[in-house]
């Protein structure tokens, strides 16, 4: 049985989390509004770049399993996209018949220009802490990101979404949403 003291972190914690999700949510909101992008324009960018990061880029095909849309929206989705210079299509290296959704160069330009201000705000506010701190922290992140993949799982089979970037899709689906 855990002790209050440890309740009470694990509840500071994951209020933390939320006002940070809230705070991002925020973020993301005015850099697409300043860029002309949808709320779906946004999480789908941040899709291809998250999975990008990962070194698993995506196909359109897991984009739209990862933000459960139709195939026809999520291609008129991708297709805009590229026409504003945020995504492109790239061959995989290895099979070239597969065609993966990475960021443009238009695309990091923008984030670039607009997120370097808040990674600067982010280092003034973790000067003074001490890298054992930071370390805890990254800790703390991961562990928060596995617990929120592992609770994700369970609507991703029910959404018929794959669990991961570049996890293979769970069969065919007309894209269509019916909520748990």
């Amino acid at each position: 049985m855990q002790d209050d003291g440890r309740a009470a972190l694990e509840a500071l914690i994951a209020g933390d989390a939320r006002a940070l999700s809230a705070e991002s949510d925020q973020i993301g909101h005015n850099f697409a509004v300043l860029h002309a992008l949808t709320a779906n324009d946004f999480r789908a960018l941040l899709h291809v770049t998250v999975a990008e990061n990962a070194g698993e880029p995506l196909t359109a095909g897991e984009l739209r399993k990862q933000m459960g849309m139709s195939g026809a929206a999520i291609t008129y989705l991708v297709e805009r996209m590229i026409t504003s210079g945020h995504l492109l299509r790239d061959s995989d290296p290895a099979d070239r018949r597969k065609v993966m959704l990475r960021v443009a160069d238009h695309g990091m330009d923008v984030a670039r220009e607009f997120f370097t201000p808040l990674a600067d705000h982010t280092r003034d506010s973790l000067a003074d802490l001490p890298d054992g701190d930071l370390e805890a922290a990254h800790r703390v992140f991961g562990a928060l990101i596995e617990a929120m993949g592992s609770f994700q799982v369970k609507f991703d089979v029910q959404l018929d979404r794959p669990v991961a970037h570049g996890a293979t899709p769970r069969g065919a689906g007309s894209g269509r949403v019916d909520g748990p």
